[in-house]
């Protein structure tokens, strides 16, 4: 499998660190409000990837972080008149709300800045000691760049271009305006820890790297989050983390690209932004997930009504092909598979082979999901021309097709409850079909209508008439 590096800049063959086995750090939310649909696409991304490696048989340790205490959190709850905890705990509940409906599956672990203080005091302590952060007297302290002759290695840019635009703001005691702040001094009102240098809290960055060290080990395998991350947050984590630790942080860096609305950036602070929770309630949360698999996760990807429409309709289809095969195998005569059908079945392979080589190839979701619409059509296909087609081929190509969109996490949902109307529904199809025997054309035709009027939908096939909901 090859991934592209944003360290290297190409795409490099995953060699893990311990074979069979991958450790992976994914940025998670600031958690003061709900999440909008561009801070989805790279909990969506890592959560394939992660589900991908699972496929091909690796064991994985996925942490995702929560920042809870910040300066947006902080004002969040002064705008409530509440404490930062209140906040961070209703929000935290709310991104799984949204998560689980995209399909995000928890990670190993998703720790909290807050839960982590002594893993943070720690490294900040170790980055003092080897001269790489000090103390300013009013009780902040700061990384001091200049200490680490690779910085800007990730942006690949020289420290000397990234200084141009440096400022010391007020109130900021830096020795250098491209020092950052590991440690934030106290301020009245707000909260804070002990530590040894003073009182206060952490700066953004540094929490990362005490989760990492923490929880999965000095070195990993996979970092990731999004493109905007790169500079400053993904640079200064590695410089905290290398310089405090004296070894490489992470193998590979991946990187998703950004989520436009009329082509610019989507972002909270533009205010030209989709809550996850309002998209979903219009197009489905699966939806969501649907249009953000359906380009390559590097690409930008552009926010609007048309795709998530296109993309309905795409995914639609899909639960569509999986009914229509569950209808079949239920309906389906007993016995062995053909010796034409094993034939066709080892055909089918080929879709499979051509999913793995998409994924294989730095996630290409695109067409590992035109390898399953491929599927799909060559399925419905062989079925349309074989109403005799066994239990034992259709429940065959049934598990394929679901492994394959398994793996996306998409068209696995089931209704949560059986249909309320289900008994109805049966007797009106049993009705109808004895009006047709009978030759009762127009009683047939007002059945029909009385189903759709209930927001059913018939199909009339050689092994019955299948019914959905519109």
């Amino acid at each position: 499998m090859k991934l592209f590096n944003t360290l290297t800049r190409q795409k490099d063959e995953f060699v893990p660190i311990t074979p069979g086995e991958v450790k992976m750090y994914s940025c998670g939310p600031t958690v003061y409000n709900f999440f909008h649909v561009g801070n989805a696409r790279p909990f969506i991304v890592f959560d394939l990837l992660r589900r991908y490696f699972e496929y091909r048989g690796y064991k994985v340790e996925f942490v995702q972080n929560f920042t809870d205490i910040d300066d947006k959190v902080i004002a969040k709850a002064n705008e409530e008149g509440v404490t930062y905890d209140v906040i961070a705990d209703r929000y935290i509940k709310e991104y799984y709300v949204d998560a689980e409906g995209l399909g995000i599956r928890r990670a190993t672990l998703h720790p909290r800045a807050t839960e982590t203080m002594d893993a943070i005091i720690g490294i900040i302590q170790k980055l003092i000691d080897k001269g790489h952060a000090y103390a300013a007297p009013n009780g902040d302290v700061y990384f001091r760049t200049k200490s680490d002759p690779e910085y800007g290695k990730l942006c690949h840019q020289p420290l000397e271009d990234l200084q141009a635009g440096a400022r010391i703001s007020v109130g900021e005691q830096k020795e250098d305006p491209m020092d950052f702040a590991v440690w934030k001094a106290a301020k009245p009102g707000e909260p804070s820890w002990d530590a040894p240098w003073g009182k206060g809290r952490p700066g953004w960055h540094i929490e990362c790297s005490a989760m990492v060290n923490k929880y999965l080990g000095q070195t990993i395998d996979i970092h990731g989050g999004g493109l905007d991350l790169t500079f400053p947050h993904h640079e200064n984590e590695i410089a905290q983390s290398e310089c405090a630790n004296g070894c490489t942080f992470a193998n590979y860096w991946v990187h998703n690209g950004f989520l436009t609305i009329d082509n610019e950036k989507m972002s909270k602070s533009k205010g030209n932004f989709f809550m996850v929770r309002e998209a979903a309630q219009a197009f489905g949360y699966e939806t969501i997930r649907m249009f953000m698999l359906s380009a390559h996760y590097r690409t930008p990807l552009n926010y609007s009504e048309e795709s998530l429409r296109m993309n309905k309709a795409s995914l639609e289809r899909l639960y569509e092909a999986r009914n229509n095969m569950e209808f079949r195998i239920s309906k389906a005569p007993d016995g062995g598979m053909s010796a034409e059908e094993a034939e066709k079945l080892a055909a089918l392979g080929a879709y499979k082979q051509k999913f793995i080589d998409a994924m294989d190839d730095d996630l290409n979701t695109a067409d590992a999901l035109s390898a399953i619409f491929e599927l799909t059509r060559e399925v419905n296909g062989y079925m349309a021309a074989h109403q005799d087609a066994t239990a034992a081929f259709l429940t065959a190509a049934h598990a394929l097709f679901m492994e394959l969109t398994g793996v996306l996490g998409i068209a696995q949902r089931r209704e949560e409850a059986a249909d309320p109307d289900a008994e109805k529904i049966e007797a009106l199809i049993a009705q109808r079909a004895v009006a047709k025997k009978n030759k009762d054309f127009a009683e047939a035709d007002r059945i029909r209508g009385e189903l759709a009027g209930m927001g059913v939908t018939i199909k009339d096939t050689r092994q019955g008439t299948q019914w959905s909901r519109a």
